[in-house]
């Protein structure tokens, strides 16, 4: 996996509330865009890894808002891959508006079977998993 990659996401009017604002739990899926995006930015992708009967599921989600953004905002969504575990992998985000931080978060997804049983990640994934990205424990 790379380290780090960023991807712009336009505010669309059905992802706002009625006070004009991106409804909160839209960030998350902004975090879930990044994550494909960096996969995909390595030239790996997740359709790979559903073919392998594998699958990343998320298992710790945190969110923490600063600001506020808008219909028709441009956001960039930075995603960085923080750890690499056996089976988990550890992901940072920060969402910008312009220069200004505004949601910053964190997650884990882990690597499980079509049972959902915990499963390694495969050796394709965690290759070139590249700086600050050691696999761990």
């Amino acid at each position: 996996m790379s380290e780090q990659h960023e991807i712009e996401i336009r505010v669309r009017y059905q992802e706002t509330d009625a006070m004009g604002r991106v409804h909160h739990a839209n960030y998350i899926n902004y975090f879930e865009i990044g994550r494909i995006e960096l996969l995909r930015a390595t030239g790996r992708n997740y359709r790979r890894l559903e073919d392998e009967g594998l699958f990343l599921v998320v298992s710790e989600m945190s969110c923490r808002y600063l600001g506020a953004a808008r219909y028709d905002d441009m956001l960039r969504v930075r995603t960085t891959t923080t750890q690499m575990g056996r089976a988990t992998v550890q992901h940072a985000y920060q969402v910008f508006r312009g220069e200004e931080l505004i949601v910053e978060g964190a997650s884990t997804v882990a690597c499980v079977d079509e049972q959902g049983k915990v499963r390694r990640l495969p050796d394709w994934l965690r290759a070139g998993s590249g700086g600050g990205t050691a696999p761990v424990g």
